[in-house]
């Protein structure tokens, strides 16, 4: 796996493994807890790591992780693939869905084949907020794809990783393009510009769960539904999510300076070893 990542940059090898399989579990378990996995980190750990079952869990939950843990292998595995097409994502979509029961209106890997809405809470009320037609969908993800491959070739710097991310975020998820899965695939599609770029994955907290739901529930409501002319339609109202975004990277950014720390004891190590 050729991942061309600069917060792999001078660690030793088995730190970068550890890196690397340290995000994976913490990605998998995040955004699967958002969308109400209940398996805790330890136990999103356990499944991956040692591939063990958790007594008490519904097995949709152990699939959930696995599934997800496999998109983000696929993530890894399309940062050398120019451009990005719907078949990619049609694959990434079959990676996350993991139901083993069909059902003709909820098909995986293709777009959606009927409206999907969603009920939040807005200002004390219940609303409903329906997404765009399913007919509008492949000319809407063309549109979305067009504005993804500009940004996965363009250089995303650590300054400018958190608007690229939201921007392909939010988009994405007011398209809807699937009948299910969707929030998944924006956090995992809007990171492959900025792992592209070498920058470190965008996780968002799953204890922060009700504050992201919220943010993108009160966007969702308070803007128009997305044309392929304008796939954000108000960006001036995009400022509340980008900002929890960029607070929701510094968990990631903390867990490299952790691994960092473990390569600098090292250094010290060494010359003390070679005097004794």
């Amino acid at each position: 796996m050729g991942i061309r990542v600069k917060f792999f940059d001078g660690l030793d090898r088995d730190l970068k493994e550890m890196l690397l399989a340290n995000l994976r579990v913490q990605w998998s378990h995040s955004s699967t807890a958002i969308e109400g996995n209940t398996l805790t980190l330890g136990e999103t750990f356990m499944v991956l790591s040692e591939g063990l079952t958790i007594s008490g869990k519904p097995l949709k939950d152990h699939l959930e992780v696995v599934g997800h843990a496999k998109a983000v292998d696929l993530v890894y595995h399309l940062l050398d693939t120019e451009p990005i097409t719907k078949d990619h994502l049609f694959k990434l979509h079959t990676a996350v869905q993991t139901e083993t029961v069909f059902d003709v209106y909820k098909p995986v890997g293709e777009w959606k084949n009927d409206l999907n809405s969603t009920a939040f809470t807005f200002n004390e009320k219940i609303r409903y907020h329906v997404y765009p037609n399913q007919s509008q969908i492949p000319k809407l993800m063309e549109s979305w794809l067009e504005r993804f491959n500009q940004l996965f070739s363009s250089v995303v710097t650590e300054d400018t990783a958190v608007e690229v991310y939201s921007e392909l975020h939010t988009s994405f998820v007011n398209i809807h393009p699937f009948a299910d899965g969707n929030g998944r695939m924006a956090r995992l599609l809007a990171n492959i510009p900025l792992l592209r770029a070498g920058q470190p994955p965008l996780i968002i907290p799953a204890g922060k769960r009700v504050e992201y739901l919220t943010l993108c529930a009160e966007y969702s409501f308070e803007t128009p539904l997305p044309t392929s002319e304008h796939l954000i339609a108000s960006p001036e109202k995009l400022v509340q999510l980008t900002e929890f975004f960029r607070s929701a990277w510094l968990g990631t950014l903390q867990i490299i300076e952790e691994i960092r720390e473990h390569q600098e004891s090292r250094k010290l190590e060494v010359p003390q070893q070679a005097m004794e």
